[in-house]
């Protein structure tokens, strides 16, 4: 039995998307050839690897011992690439980040460990201070990397997307809502709405609900800690709205109650934002991989989830645009 990367990263690829015409766009090849290439390395294994009649696609036992080895083995590779790239290119450098978003630090501050290991001569900092003049400090060249979810047509700045996440609506067990599917912009009527202390407008419970909607809670309450804001909600002293990778333990959790907002529910997507002329620097492709993965692994309960990256969205002449 022949088994080569290709393979592995077909399984993987395959396992994530859970069907073959969305891992062919990741593998980048035809769904023609990867049926191919299926029905090739099942013929060398004798056996077969996906329950074809099942959506999404599931790995057969074999399929699954598959997916181990190549959980096991294709991050190794990964990372033994990214040793070359350093010493083809340099692995010395700087990755100051600034955010523009609170929460993030739940998912940011495990990338940055998991990312010091291999480039541990990039100076990293986080700068939390720069979150309202931020994407202008990166054209200053004062910070490298923004953390955002309002990207802009700015020439010279490249956006990467990171991963979606939604906004959940947070109360304590027993609220008046509890028996609702969903909440609705006048939920929040006679409500206390507990808030990070930023701008409304870097809120999504106002850019995307309530401001559209001309609704305002009885009153806001602004907290700086999510922790906090989770003792608050737990004492009935009022509700909120968080980013679901918050959420993998209080959805679970006999003190709260969680719900989408509004019947389908609100998606957003987070950015990496940079210059474009570093984007092609190791290190920074790296901090881009895992920050993607880590965020996934919160949202789904830390699974050994890897997901793979989407193409970049760069702003040129004014005009955003994506890039393979």
């Amino acid at each position: 039995m022949h088994i080569e990367l290709r393979h592995l990263r077909t399984i993987r690829a395959i396992h994530e998307a859970g069907g073959l015409a969305k891992a062919a766009d990741l593998l980048r090849i035809t769904q023609s050839a990867l049926s191919h290439q299926i029905k090739g390395l099942e013929d060398q294994v004798g056996m077969e690897l996906f329950g074809r009649r099942t959506k999404p696609m599931r790995l057969s036992a074999a399929g699954l011992r598959l997916l181990r080895v190549a959980e096991r083995v294709l991050p190794e590779i990964e990372a033994l690439e990214v040793e070359f790239d350093n010493l083809r290119d340099g692995s010395a450098g700087r990755l100051h980040i600034a955010i523009e978003c609170h929460a993030c630090f739940e998912w940011l501050l495990p990338v940055l460990e998991l990312f010091r290991h291999t480039w541990a001569d990039v100076d990293v900092d986080i700068r939390p201070g720069l979150a309202f003049t931020a994407i202008e400090a990166l054209e200053r060249e004062t910070v490298d990397v923004v953390i955002t979810s309002d990207p802009e047509d700015i020439p010279g700045i490249t956006f990467a997307p990171l991963f979606d996440y939604s906004p959940v609506f947070v109360a304590a067990a027993g609220h008046p809502l509890a028996d609702k599917p969903f909440v609705e912009p006048q939920d929040f009527l006679g409500e206390t709405l507990l808030t990070y202390p930023v701008e409304r407008s870097r809120l999504d419970v106002f850019s995307m609900l309530l401001e559209p909607a001309g609704i305002e809670p009885a009153a806001i309450r602004r907290v700086e800690l999510t922790e906090v804001i989770l003792l608050l909600v737990a004492s009935g002293r009022g509700v909120t709205v968080l980013p679901d990778w918050v959420l993998r333990e209080v959805k679970y959790h006999s003190d709260y109650i969680t719900k989408p907002i509004t019947e389908k529910g609100l998606t957003r997507r987070m950015f990496a934002a940079c210059r474009a002329e570093d984007t092609a620097k190791p290190f920074m492709a790296h901090f881009t991989r895992l920050a993607r993965t880590e965020a996934v692994k919160l949202q789904r309960g830390r699974q050994a989830v890897a997901v793979a990256p989407p193409p970049l969205l760069t702003a040129t002449a004014g005009r955003g645009q994506t890039t393979p």
